[in-house]
């Protein structure tokens, strides 16, 4: 790959696909997301494809561009580094969720961070991909989403509405995890 996408507009999604069509959503990528880099400067093929989720306009960077303005610009360096890392310190933690959280602890974990990990009040987040696809992202069924929704709901912890979440609190739902 001699470039990688970054997200103007819109949203993409990032998945491994199997032979048999089911999928895994690795990562949702929004305005100012960038992804494939890494495959640009190891020269590998990449393994995860890319869909979009909505009308989205994509700007494709150039790797003799980017290797210029790396020889040439040490806060590019340092933004590219830092934006590697984070994503890396983002899979990691993922597969810390995934092995060793269960899944109402991740739905609330992305709730509470859909806010900044607000520590008191409620809030209100309209999810950003459809129940599916996060529940994807999350690694658990849509149905298990669902019924996870349901269960903080039924505990007075959310209140759902489509694809709109209110936390009527958000210490208590992270108390509630917590305790689980």
């Amino acid at each position: 790959m001699r470039r990688f996408p970054c997200v103007v507009q819109g949203r993409v999604k990032l998945l491994l696909e199997t032979s048999d069509g089911a999928e895994k959503v690795m990562e949702i990528c929004g305005p100012g997301h960038s992804f494939g880099e890494a495959v640009m400067f190891l020269q590998k093929p990449y393994f995860v494809a890319a869909e979009v989720l909505e009308p989205s306009l994509l700007l494709h960077i150039g790797k003799g561009a980017v290797m210029s303005e790396l020889d040439n610009n040490p806060d590019f360096a340092k933004h590219m580094l830092a934006g590697l890392s984070m994503r890396l310190h983002r899979l990691v933690s993922d597969l810390e969720a995934f092995t060793m959280r269960d899944g109402t602890h991740r739905v609330a974990a992305y709730l509470l961070s859909e806010h900044g990990d607000s520590n008191s009040g409620s809030f209100e987040i309209r999810l950003p991909v459809s129940k599916g696809v996060l529940a994807s992202r999350l690694h658990i069924t849509r149905e298990h989403f669902s019924r996870i929704l349901n269960e903080l709901s039924t505990a007075g912890l959310v209140h759902v509405q489509g694809p709109v979440i209110r936390v009527l609190d958000a210490v208590k739902l992270r108390q509630h995890v917590n305790a689980n």
